[in-house]
């Protein structure tokens, strides 16, 4: 299936579309902001700060929504409105929503179990005090979600296929963790959100129209994040985690599929993953013809000014 290209009338899809789901949770995201600036004991009790988690657990929610610093909120925001937007339609708002609330908890619960672990192992105090808080893990879940439904769609000018965006986003920010100190809080949010994101994706998100839970394609394994030459390395210790965690072979999943009913469907996880791509591919094509069509509109309007 050939997919649109993301060239012509980009502009102004990036000014079209956005969603009142996305545009609700910028609003939280830039309060959030402000509040903390405005207030700063407020950020103990609203940032993810392990010492304190109990008795104040509901800061495994409210930290995923807590922007600390301008440069956060502004790629948060940006990910959110022009990402959230082709992904709502594709999966819906409740599902969206769903998926957002999931990642952003279970992000927030790895770190507070790896802070106190690394506290364990060193036992210094900085990994319980400080205050860890972003929307930046559900960002990059975002990407895994643009790596589900159009993998192979190019970004214009960087000739980058999309189901690389996750991966480049990692290695990217490790490689800035070297450089920038700055960068290091960002590490584990996003790193914890690619992982739970896919996790959600390829074996809990509900598929009302098939009848399937999550997406058991080939395309989607988990070493498909990495490069060819290390799948074979990949693949088997993929495979014994999966076995752990959910019970069963990869090999038997690919074969049946998941189902809510626990009912194999043979060979239905290559219909549902090329009816995601032909749903997401579909929702682009048609943002990008609504676009258009406003571009050419505003330019007539201009000109008969």
């Amino acid at each position: 299936m050939s997919t649109p290209p993301l060239s012509g009338g980009m502009k102004m899809l990036a000014l079209s579309g956005m969603t009142r789901l996305c545009k609700g949770l910028v609003v939280v995201l830039v309060a959030a902001y402000i509040l903390i600036h405005l207030f700063p004991s407020s950020l103990t009790y609203l940032a993810l700060v392990p010492a304190m988690t109990i008795p104040f657990a509901w800061n495994l929610i409210t930290a995923g929504y807590i922007e600390q610093s301008i440069y956060g909120l502004v790629v948060s925001t940006i990910g959110l409105l022009f990402i959230g937007k082709l992904l709502e339609p594709v999966w819906g708002p409740k599902e969206f929503s769903k998926f957002i609330l999931v990642v952003n908890f279970l992000t927030s619960v790895c770190i507070f179990i790896t802070a106190i672990a690394l506290y364990c192992i060193t036992k210094q105090e900085s990994y319980l005090y400080m205050p860890l808080s972003g929307f930046h893990g559900v960002i990059s879940g975002f990407l895994v979600g643009i790596k589900q439904i159009i993998p192979d769609q190019e970004l214009p000018f960087l000739k980058i296929k999309m189901k690389w965006l996750p991966s480049i986003t990692i290695l990217c920010l490790i490689a800035m963790s070297f450089w920038m100190l700055k960068a290091m809080p960002y590490l584990p949010n996003v790193i914890f959100g690619t992982y739970i994101s896919w996790i959600y994706l390829r074996y809990w998100q509900n598929i009302p129209e098939t009848k399937l839970r999550g997406d058991p394609s080939e395309d989607f394994t988990f070493s498909t994040f990495f490069p060819e030459f290390v799948r074979p390395i990949i693949d088997p210790v993929a495979a014994k985690f999966h076995q752990m965690l959910f019970g069963r072979s990869e090999t038997s999943n690919d074969a049946q599929g998941y189902t809510l009913a626990g009912e194999p469907l043979p060979g239905s996880h290559h219909i549902e993953a090329s009816r995601r791509r032909e749903k997401g591919a579909r929702a682009l094509e048609e943002r990008l013809a609504v676009a258009q069509i406003a571009g050419e509109l505003q330019k007539d309007a201009t000109e008969n000014v």
